[in-house]
């Protein structure tokens, strides 16, 4: 991992980081697992990056989202959620659970989308939002006030406000999980070692070896594994890390809040479908051999780099998605797999071509703005960017006996 020197100009929370200083210490071994450290910098309840006011998403903030780029992804996910309605037999009620719902963007434009084309769908819609920041909510709900008013009643609820097997609709996200806490794990003379955070004057007895990444008052030590899960996972999605083909110090991350997170939501669906659009890939692309450094990257102030330890509280950091483990642990929990594959073509299949070709035939717009529409709807699909996101659709209790045809799945038409 590049290590960027600490000075004076590190904008860091102090008193976050004084607070992860005082977890370290308080431990029994001085040190603490990354997905600790990485769920307190970013979901500490009133000093986390995602709990603090202030920009965080779009072009003042550290990132921007595909919502940012207009409305037309909503509209496509949209068109993707009144086929699922259909496919469900138009039942009176409809729940669309959004998790993580970034400001409400994709809400208000999903929403308004289907009250003007589809009204029939829109009566039956039971729209709920799962989200653990309060600042994001608070904006969430001034945005939906203001776009969609009264005319549907959206709720915010805690996993534990939602019964088991208790929905039947679609839960869906939008760059969620890649943000979700994850371990840190190493090769080390043919041993899975997990990497811990420590305190740079904190020495500990059982230190193997291997490079300190140092950074102001945290440090990375090498350590035993914190849980056999971190072993058992590797076997689920069959990669072995301890071959010849890893090299010595090859270092990754494991996202065991993911496999909880899948879970939790087939154990709340009833009957429907499980939409996750994010950056990630397959097990065998992800633990790649030749991806030696991992995936965990920082964005501050739509500049990315991977040194987790400045710009604490004030940068997002996040690590891409293993969607076989998503797949795999969602079929252990009852979810069956309809089809994986990349945004742009999803989008592509839902109609965002003919959108595309549209553009240049709209009136009243002059030059500037159909060139600025165009560019928006070509970084939707954009193959070094947002295109190459992958789109997971999973169901659970449909009929086994038919095969069931998504349009966003089916092969686009160019």
């Amino acid at each position: 991992m590049t290590v960027q020197p600490h000075n004076n100009a590190d904008p860091s929370n102090s008193i976050l980081r004084e607070f992860i200083a005082e977890q370290i210490k308080r431990s029994r071994e001085g040190r603490i697992s990354f997905a600790d450290y990485m769920n307190w910098v970013l979901y500490h309840p009133q000093q986390g990056y995602y709990a603090t006011p202030g920009p965080r998403i779009g072009a003042g903030g550290d990132f921007f989202t595909a919502p940012h780029l207009g409305a037309d992804f909503g509209e496509l996910l949209a068109e993707q959620f009144v086929e699922m309605w259909e496919i469900l037999q138009y039942p009176s009620r409809f729940t669309l659970v959004e998790m993580g719902a970034g400001q409400g963007i994709l809400a208000a434009d999903i929403l308004q989308y289907i009250r003007r084309q589809y009204p029939r769908c829109f009566e039956a819609i039971d729209y709920i939002i799962i989200e653990k920041s309060p600042a994001l909510k608070a904006e969430q709900q001034q945005k939906l006030n203001d776009t969609i008013g009264s005319t549907i009643s959206v709720r915010w609820c805690d996993w534990d406000d939602l019964a088991d097997a208790s929905v039947t609709g679609c839960f869906f996200s939008n760059e969620l999980v890649d943000a979700l806490p994850v371990h840190l794990v190493t090769v080390r003379e043919r041993q899975l070692r997990e990497l811990y955070v420590s305190l740079n004057n904190v020495s500990l007895n059982n230190h193997t070896g291997g490079d300190h990444s140092i950074n102001a008052n945290f440090s990375e030590i090498e350590g035993n594994l914190s849980t056999p899960q971190l072993q058992t996972y590797f076997e689920t999605v069959k990669i072995d890390l301890l071959s010849d083909i890893y090299p010595e110090g090859y270092r990754t991350e494991i996202n065991l809040d993911a496999l909880d997170w899948i879970t939790t939501v087939a154990d709340k669906l009833q009957k429907g479908f499980v939409l996750t659009i994010d950056y990630g890939y397959t097990a065998e692309r992800y633990y790649s051999p030749t991806r030696s450094g991992g995936t965990l990257q920082c964005y501050y102030q739509h500049r990315h780099h991977n040194n987790p330890y400045i710009n604490i509280g004030k940068q997002d950091i996040t690590a891409h998605v293993d969607f076989t483990a998503l797949e795999k642990q969602g079929e252990l929990s009852g979810l069956k797999v309809i089809g994986f594959t990349q945004q742009a073509l999803f989008l592509m299949s839902l109609g965002l071509g003919d959108r595309i070709a549209a553009v240049s035939q709209t009136s009243g717009k002059n030059l500037s703005e159909i060139l600025r529409i165009r560019e928006a709807l070509h970084s939707l699909i954009d193959p070094m960017g947002l295109g190459k996101f992958g789109v997971l659709i999973q169901s659970k209790g449909l009929e086994t006996e038919k095969q069931i045809q998504l349009k966003g799945l089916t092969i686009p038409e160019f």
